[in-house]
């Protein structure tokens, strides 16, 4: 299974939340994301870790760690204004997320509500768990 992946799953993968049984499961093939949603993702390692006093370079070795493909923006350059149509009014940094999801034709893995409704697939982590016959407390 692919899946495009937001920001707030992949902070939670940084932080030891279980977004990382995910990403390490072996029947997930690919986690394709954007660099605009990756950078997202450096940004607020770095605020969360020092609200949350951890390492910060341990925090930042772990976001390069992440078995994510970062995907440029001009291979779903094309389904841009699409997504800015179908999710621009509620959310505009979601855009090239949808946009990418749209141009691969998978779901999309997120805990925010604002892509329901949108025209893909929308996984939560616990959905995603669920397919991958993942339960908590295993």
């Amino acid at each position: 299974m692919k899946v495009a992946a937001d920001a707030n799953v992949l902070l939670s993968a940084v932080l030891g939340g279980r977004a990382r049984l995910v990403l390490n499961h072996p029947d997930i093939e690919e986690v394709l994301t954007t660099e605009h949603t990756f950078a997202e993702v450096r940004e607020y390692t770095l605020v969360l870790g020092r609200k949350k006093k951890l390492a910060l370079d341990s925090l930042l070795l772990t976001v390069a760690s992440l078995p994510v493909t970062q995907v440029a923006r001009v291979q779903y350059a094309a389904k841009i204004a699409q997504a800015d149509h179908r999710i621009g009014w509620r959310d505009p940094d979601d855009i090239e997320l949808l946009a990418l999801a749209l141009h691969a034709e998978i779901p999309l893995w997120s805990n925010d509500n604002d892509f329901e409704n949108c025209g893909v697939e929308r996984l939560t982590t616990a959905e995603l768990l669920g397919k991958l016959g993942i339960f908590e407390g295993k």
